[in-house]
């Protein structure tokens, strides 16, 4: 059984900061560009302090962090962020080898996205790196459409990131 909770107290956020540095290990097995972005973009002092500021970064009314349970076991995360007035930027959504196939990265992303509605927000916005096919299919599937970047790149990542945005309001 997959349920999507809204991670809301510290063994929540525990869970989250477990499988965001599953995520960052996970990028580290990809093709050799992907991993010099990674290793420049979050090197691991960087994404430790982003790790402690997860509840602060993405609290509600500004954001969100959801957890997938399988069987009461977190094997997913998601969390959105404001990044201007009106638009939501989705960060880490990962889905560990436990519940890869059983739907839970859709449903992370559902709720994600039934919440910015919920929130006001008129925009999501994401990115994601070429290598990880699957994401981008989900994602073009669940209506985002293809974007120039949002924010500045570092040169390393140019050519490696596919960005996003979906909006809210019809």
């Amino acid at each position: 059984m997959l349920d999507i909770i809204e991670a809301k107290t510290p063994n929540h956020f525990d869970e989250v900061r477990r499988l965001c540095w599953e995520y960052r290990d996970f990028l580290m097995t990809l093709d050799e560009k992907s991993v010099r972005v990674a290793k420049t973009v979050y090197p691991e002092n960087v994404y430790a302090r982003l790790m402690d500021e997860i509840e602060v970064e993405h609290a509600v009314p500004s954001g969100g962090v959801r957890l997938a349970l399988k069987n009461g076991q977190a094997v997913g995360c998601g969390m959105f962020r404001t990044i201007e007035p009106g638009v939501a930027e989705i960060k880490r959504v990962f889905v560990s080898d436990a519940a890869r196939g059983t739907g839970a990265g859709f449903a992370i992303m559902t709720s994600l996205i039934e919440q910015c509605r919920k929130q006001g927000f008129d925009f999501i916005r994401m990115d994601t790196g070429k290598p990880l096919e699957a994401a981008i299919r989900l994602y073009l599937s669940m209506g985002f459409k293809l974007r120039d970047a949002y924010f500045e790149i570092p040169e390393i990542a140019k050519d490696t990131l596919v960005f996003f945005e979906m909006p809210l309001r019809r």
